[in-house]
């Protein structure tokens, strides 16, 4: 079986070769996104490692914005352009750490064939104010003057907005592990849609929650298992540095999760 890790963003070029040698493993390719705000020639020694690739459309990414899912679409697209049969793909960022050796990883991936990992709350009714996300209008991806006191006025004059074909909204981490066949699914139900392209193009951070309501009202919703084992750590010390004591990594394998993310 092959995995695909799309470590879909990066800001220190060091810490990302750290996490690819980590867990490095045959049986894994390595899709890397290096934003166009970054230079890319301070990354050019992490080519040379073994199944790595770089992401060949370089994007100026605003995550909270929705062009940072149609980035990941084109990237999701470009990997399953490859040729390559994979039976995952998932998403990291630069700044993780593998809690499991590669093996293990490959063990998981293996064992969990057939399901979808990712963390799934409900919008509106377990998160307080997460309705709003998507109820509320957001010109994230524009710029323009006055565009803070237009939102406001517009949230304050306009009725909440509502979700096409009144599917219930589900989100959290935007960080997954998905079958190639369940993330195309999310894709082309939105790409072929209109209603849900304009909807989801005025809600706050719509990478968060884009694969999981669109999933959860799915087929798909059956296959789905809510966990997308990242352990999440506030620790800035910790998270300075990708390198763990036995004391740290310790207390983390006890987690059962498989990588340690900001």
């Amino acid at each position: 079986m092959r995995v695909a890790h799309l470590i879909l963003r990066s800001t220190n070029s060091h810490h990302t070769e750290i996490l690819i040698r980590q867990m490095w493993h045959q049986d894994f390719d390595f899709y890397v996104h290096i934003d166009k705000k970054l230079d890319i020639k301070t990354y050019k020694f992490i080519q040379k490692i073994p199944n790595v690739y770089f992401i060949k459309e370089r994007k100026d990414i605003k995550w909270e914005s929705f062009n940072s899912v149609i980035a990941i679409f084109s990237w999701v697209k470009e990997i399953v352009g490859s040729g390559i049969r994979y039976q995952f793909i998932n998403t990291l960022s630069g700044e993780d750490y593998p809690l499991k050796t590669a093996d293990e990883l490959r063990t998981f991936f293996l064992k969990n064939k057939g399901q979808e990992f990712l963390t799934c709350w409900d919008l509106k009714n377990d998160l307080k104010d997460g309705s709003r996300r998507v109820e509320k209008y957001y010109f994230t991806d524009l710029n323009f003057w006055g565009k803070n006191w237009f939102e406001k006025l517009l949230n304050i004059v306009r009725p909440p907005r509502k979700i096409p074909y009144n599917l219930h909204p589900y989100g959290n981490s935007m960080f997954w592990m998905l079958s190639p066949d369940a993330a195309m699914y999310v894709i082309q139900r939105i790409q072929n849609d209109i209603k849900l392209i304009q909807f989801f193009s005025l809600c706050w951070g719509s990478a968060e929650f884009v694969f999981q309501t669109i999933l959860l009202n799915s087929p798909y919703k059956d296959n789905i298992v809510n966990n997308n084992y990242r352990f999440n750590d506030q620790s800035q010390e910790l998270l300075s540095s990708v390198a763990m004591d036995a004391a740290n990594y310790n207390s983390f394998n006890k987690s059962n999760m498989l990588f340690a993310s900001r």
